[in-house]
Parts: structure tokens; sequence; C-alpha cells
């Protein structure tokens, strides 16, 4: 089976649903029934070894779970998916039969765990799925998919499952919608499958999550489903029933990839409009930097620092202030802002640094 080749000729949504950890023989048996019976998924998902944050949680019932799984996916005729951290995983899940592995975010975030992984499946022909790591670092995730490049795989799918941060307000982990857009630029081959459970936490946040995630062209979704999400024995909180995935899937609002001939003209219209309004942004930055080079040169005449946070401070109170008015999002903003700080802090450097001839 080729899942990459798979997914690029699926319509969208490309689904991955099954629950969070194998719990027993009938847990995995009955969900699989149920999820069959509500929605034809693409691909059957369980954890067996769970890479806990604490050593007193539940982390998953082991290789016993293997077989479970397995037969699940026989009896509705879906291949199955696992997670592996290590190579004694990879070799008992290649044992019993699983159909694709994934590589979690704990594990991407190991150069060393990821490389032996890859080492221990040279010379198999299996399908390879990487969640991005813990940390929102880019390079770390194209890391990942290249340790496997170079031990001869190209079957390889991502999931964009969100970074982790201190106590967010809204997700458990932070999308940062501009990491997987980057990576489909670095790799466009690569197919991004995103993991709304994981970033939404919540079960009544997962639509939102599952509709961007459409919205910015995924290609499709992994869902944590389980017969009784309150009564699961890891992420119960995530999880959605059955019913709860093909009422979630039949909301989501489909948006063409591509432009109907008819709305070419339209669409060059406009970006020939915003791409005049990016080259006045440009000269209107260039021009910013020059001011910013002139006071670095007083500056550095009177002895005067760069940095002067008072001064700072009341220019992003002000600042934030007229966002709000202009609908612009304060968030935004406020990393605008920052960049065009640090940009003016390295000119002022340059200037009151350079040697004297």
């Amino acid at each position: 089976m080729n899942l990459q080749e798979r997914i690029w000729q699926h319509s969208r949504p490309f689904v991955i649903a099954g629950p969070c950890s194998v719990e027993s023989q009938s847990q995995m048996m009955t969900v699989a029934k149920e999820i069959h019976e509500n929605f034809k998924i693409s691909l059957l998902r369980a954890g067996v070894w769970k890479p806990r944050t604490r050593p007193d949680s539940f982390e998953g019932v082991g290789k016993i779970g293997l077989s479970w799984l397995v037969e699940a996916g026989k009896s509705i005729g879906v291949p199955v998916a696992t997670e592996v951290a290590n190579s004694h995983h990879v070799e008992l899940a290649l044992k019993a039969g699983v159909d694709v592995l994934w590589i979690g975010a704990r594990t991407t975030v190991n150069p060393f765990a990821v490389q032996e992984v890859a080492d221990s499946l040279i010379g198999v022909d299996i399908p390879i799925m990487i969640k991005n790591p813990i940390n929102p670092d880019l390079n770390l995730w194209i890391g990942a998919f290249e340790r496997f490049q170079n031990a001869g795989f190209e079957d390889l799918t991502a999931i964009h499952r969100g970074f982790s941060v201190y106590n967010h307000p809204k997700y458990r982990n932070e999308p940062n919608w501009e990491i997987p857009i980057a990576l489909m630029e670095k790799m466009p081959q690569i197919p991004i499958i995103c993991d709304p459970s994981h970033i939404s936490g919540k079960r009544e946040r997962l639509f939102p999550v599952a509709q961007k995630s459409m919205d910015l062209n995924f290609s499709g979704l992994m869902i944590e489903t389980h017969s009784n999400p309150n009564e699961a024995w890891s992420d119960k909180e995530q999880q959605i029933t059955p019913k709860g995935l093909a009422d979630l899937l039949n909301r989501l609002v489909l948006r063409k990839s591509m432009i109907k001939e008819e709305g070419l003209m339209y669409m060059e219209l406009q970006r020939n409009k915003i791409s005049e309004i990016d080259d006045q942004i440009f000269f209107l930055l260039k021009n910013r930097m020059e001011l910013a080079e002139e006071v670095g040169d007083y500056k550095r005449e009177k002895g005067i620092t760069i940095l002067q946070t008072e001064h700072w401070m009341e220019i992003i109170n002000q600042r934030l202030v007229q966002a709000d008015k202009l609908g612009l999002s304060q968030e935004f903003m406020r990393e605008i802002l920052d960049a065009i700080h640090q940009e003016s802090i390295r000119h002022q450097n340059m200037v009151m640094n350079k040697s004297k001839e």
C-alpha cells in the first residue's frame, strides 16, 4: 500500500480515526464497527505505547494491543496505524502486521530516536507518518523527513498536531499554522494531515480546527474516536464518538483548491492590486530603515543607547489601540511591530558600530 498516493488521489478529507489508545480487544472491535457504520474512514488508528508526560499516567497496553488493533482493522477492511518510538516497537509492529507507522511528536523532537527508527526500517516497504515536533521548529520536522528519505523512504506523510505551550487559553497545542504552511512550501510532495484532537484538546473545539485545516488545503484529518469517550483511559476530553465523527465530517465546507477559468480574471486583478500595495509597503519599510539609520547616527554622536524601552512601549500601546480600530488583530500587529523594531535595531547597530576611518 502506498499511503501517499492514496492520500493524493482521495477526495478531501482523507480520514484517519480511532481511539487514542487500545484498551481491550472488545473495545477495538466495537469502536471499529461503530466508526465503519457511521463513516467510511481510510485508516484506523490507535496507540499501544503511550509516551506520557508523567510516569503515573496510563502508558498503553503494550504489544498485546497490536493484535487487537490489526484484528479490528481486518474486521472492517481498513488498514491500521500505530505509533512507534524505537526499534523494538518497530519490530513488534511489523511482526503483528501493522500497515502504517507514525512517529509521535515526542520522538520527532529527538533526532537520535528518529534515526534509530529509520535505520531499523531500512529495506522495509511501509508508509511512515511523521508528527511535528512538540516545539515549533520547522527544520527539526524537515530533518525527520530527511532522515527517512536518506534511509530510502519516499512514502511519507506529515501530521500537524500543534506545538506545546504553557497554559494556553484556547488550545492544548497551539497550531502555529505558519509552520505546516512553510512545510508545504519546502516539501510540496508530502501531504499534510491535520490532527485537531491534539490541537484543540477539547471535543467541542474540534470542528473549527478541522475546518481551518480544510480551508488551508490540508489533505486530511486524524481524529481520535472512542465509543465511550468519557470512559477512555487516555485523553478522554478530546475524543468523540463515531456518530460525532460523522457529524463533524458532514458539517465541513470543502472548498476547491483550483480557480475556475471564469474566476481567473477577477483573481488576477485583485492579485495585481495586492502586489501594488506590497510594493508600497516595501518602499515605505526601506524609507523607515533609512530614517532609523539617521537616528542611529544621532545616537552615536550623542552617546545614547539604541534601545529606548519607555518610548518603545508607548509606541506599542498606541499602535495596538489603532489596530483595534482598523480591524486588525493585536497579535498580528504585535508581531509586525516587533519585526520592524528588530530590523530598526539592526540598522542602528550597524551605523553606531561601524568602524571609523
